[in-house]
């Protein structure tokens, strides 16, 4: 790989420094590294590119995907800050056009200060025992009553049991369970200790008698996913509000 990426936190946000000469063999990784980022679930992500010179113009689209799984979870902004003028000239033509970018990080951040909303979360860190889907649960009504979602209540509950429930039966590692009230949704997601991705519901049938889990989900939710994190992989649901 012929880039770097520092990561720093400022206050809740988290700060990403992409330095050196982006090729589109660096592409995946780079996008693999943003990704895990979104899954710390920041109040923002900036991305700092004051320090990155663009050799392959395409590897740009590595942006727009990241943005794209930002805006379906977990609804994190992703600015764009200090691109030098050739970066910038390029980010602003074609298929870029539309990323949001800044001058600088002070930018960004100030931007961010007068567009700052309050985002209703609620977490819990659960041990990987079968008490943990009630607890699950009863966190996931709490937050629907809480935050007025009464119609939700029944499957934003079933969504956190069965994703839950699938750390204990299948990855054994202490997860977070986190709920946040987005525009539009109610997110769902529970991060674990484990990289293996979850397997896929496609073959499994709502008459099995077990691996259901996923399936449930998948037909509960708006959209659902997975992405990596730094130190395992989050899995997440998303409901209309």
């Amino acid at each position: 790989m012929t880039i770097r990426c520092e990561t720093r936190d400022d206050d809740a946000n988290l700060v990403v420094a992409v330095t050196g000469e982006l090729q589109l063999t660096d592409a995946v990784a780079l996008r693999e590294r943003l990704l895990k980022c979104l899954a710390e679930q920041p109040d923002a992500l900036l991305v700092d590119l004051a320090g990155l010179h663009v050799v392959q113009s395409l590897a740009l689209a590595v942006f727009t995907a990241v943005l794209r799984q930002a805006a379906r979870w977990p609804g994190t902004p992703v600015l764009i800050c200090g691109p030098p003028a050739q970066t910038r000239r390029l980010l602003l033509a074609g298929a870029f056009r539309g990323l949001p970018l800044y001058d600088d990080l002070a930018g960004a951040t100030a931007h961010l200060r007068d567009e700052r909303r309050i985002r209703p979360s609620l977490s819990e860190q659960l041990l990987p025992v079968s008490g943990s889907t009630r607890h699950a649960r009863d966190v996931a009504t709490e937050a629907c009553l809480r935050w007025d979602l009464p119609d939700l209540v029944a499957p934003a509950s079933l969504i956190a049991t069965e994703l839950v429930a699938n750390v204990v039966d299948h990855v054994h590692t202490m997860m977070t369970l986190h709920l946040t009230l987005r525009p539009r949704y109610l997110n769902i997601a529970v991060r674990d200790g484990s990289p293996v991705p979850p397997d896929p519901p496609g073959r499994i049938t709502l008459e099995a008698a077990g691996g259901r889990g996923l399936l449930l989900v998948r037909e509960l939710a708006h959209t659902w996913g997975w992405l990596p994190s730094k130190d395992g992989k989050v899995v997440w649901a998303s409901l209309r509000g």
